[in-house]
């Protein structure tokens, strides 16, 4: 009856007119039932002709052969006397042994040729059969990669069983969907810091025009001072647009790559530098070897000057930076160490998000915009280097990124 039953299911759904064609569950279907009619036919085959070949091979020497000249009796005719029968009876007996094998044959290859349709039949509704059952849990993926939006990204497949292909290409659709949901929760996390953070200046030049226009008796002095003020919140937002464009080109990735000497970009940007560490009285200590590398010049030299900049502003007085070039196995390495304030170690990887700071206290630099590093994890990631923080015990970080 669940035989029938399949059967009747599967001969509905090959004619219903609207049923997709060449699915990979009829293409599956055909596949197994194709070598299974196949295999059967060469097993059929060869089992005829090794029966064939032990039925014609076989010869009866218990009998003495009729004389040369002697009739051979059609098996029809009545039984010869009794010295005649001892020499025909041979010749008879092959000419019937002869046609009771052609029969046998035939009889044969007749039977195994139903019993090769016949499972050939059920071989293609069990081919069916089975090929849905394997391919339920890709029909899964495709339902819920209809259904998942960006509002429930939270979903997984969690397939359990077995670890094949189809348990794998789960997997891997659970971890594409972590991804986009983390991406997603930080695009949201993103917009909301930036809103805010560009927010604050333009709060802080409305407040200023406010008091400027609600003075009655406004001096030179006083409205000198007021647009002063205004012009540097209008700078402050210049800085964090420029950032936000920078982070955002960091993130959009590369789309040509050209050579370029990491050691050369040090220099460069050292050199920029050096007024302002006197300044602050923080020594800068130098070491540069060749490192070439590849990618976007501007944006590896953005990369440099942040975190020659973050070193700067988070440290000491005195204090010092260290920034050394080198090649390691055939990878450019830059690294950036400098004194200052203790680190905590489980604060390191939230410095690398945007708009994440550890307090005024520790950056000395009221005005910072919490985008340094996470311009620089971007960045590194557009180039695929690899970027590690490590705090020194004596305080301050070490950050190495080693380029591909």
């Amino acid at each position: 009856m669940a035989f029938l039953s399949a059967f009747t299911r599967l001969a509905g759904r090959l004619a219903r007119p609207h049923l997709p064609r060449r699915t990979v569950r009829l293409r599956l279907t055909l596949l197994y039932g194709g070598l299974f009619l196949v295999s059967g036919a060469t097993l059929l085959a060869i089992t005829y002709v090794l029966v064939r070949h032990a039925v014609m091979g076989q010869v009866v020497k218990s009998f003495i052969p009729a004389p040369d000249n002697a009739p051979i009796p059609s098996p029809g005719m009545p039984p010869p006397g009794k010295s005649r029968s001892v020499e025909l009876l041979p010749a008879q007996f092959q000419q019937v042994l002869k046609l009771q094998r052609a029969e046998a044959l035939n009889q044969l290859l007749i039977n195994s040729a139903l019993a090769l349709a016949l499972m050939s039949v059920i071989s293609v509704v069990l081919g069916w059969v089975v090929a849905g059952r394997i391919l339920r849990r890709l029909r899964t993926i495709i339902a819920t990669a209809r259904e998942i939006s960006a509002t429930d990204l939270h979903r997984r497949l969690a397939f359990d069983g077995p670890a094949d292909e189809i348990k794998a290409l789960g997997d891997t659709f659970d971890g594409l969907l972590a991804r986009l949901e983390a991406s997603f929760q930080a695009q949201r996390q993103f917009v909301a810091n930036a809103s805010h953070e560009l927010r604050t200046p333009l709060t802080r030049q409305r407040a200023l025009g406010q008091v400027a226009l609600s003075d009655p008796m406004p001096t030179v002095e006083s409205l000198r001072e007021a647009h002063e003020e205004i012009l540097a919140a209008g700078v402050q937002q210049e800085r964090l647009i420029e950032a936000l464009l920078t982070l955002s080109r960091g993130q959009a990735g590369i789309e040509a790559r050209h050579a370029f000497d990491l050691a050369r970009l040090g220099e460069d940007v050292v050199d920029d530098r050096r007024a302002e560490a006197r300044r602050r009285g923080v020594a800068i200590r130098q070491s540069f070897g060749a490192a070439p590398a590849a990618g976007h010049r501007p944006l590896a030299e953005r990369l440099v000057a942040n975190l020659v900049d973050n070193a700067l502003c988070h440290n000491t007085l005195p204090g010092w930076v260290e920034v050394e070039t080198r090649t390691v196995d055939g990878h450019a390495v830059l690294t950036i160490s400098n004194s200052g304030p203790l680190v905590p170690p489980d604060a390191v990887e939230r410095l690398f998000q945007p708009f994440q700071r550890l307090g005024t206290a520790r950056t000395g630099h009221p005005d910072g915009l919490g985008l340094g590093l996470s311009i620089v994890h971007a960045i590194a990631t557009a180039h695929d280097a690899a970027v590690t923080a490590t705090p020194r015990a004596e305080g301050g970080l070490t950050v190495t990124v080693t380029f591909p």
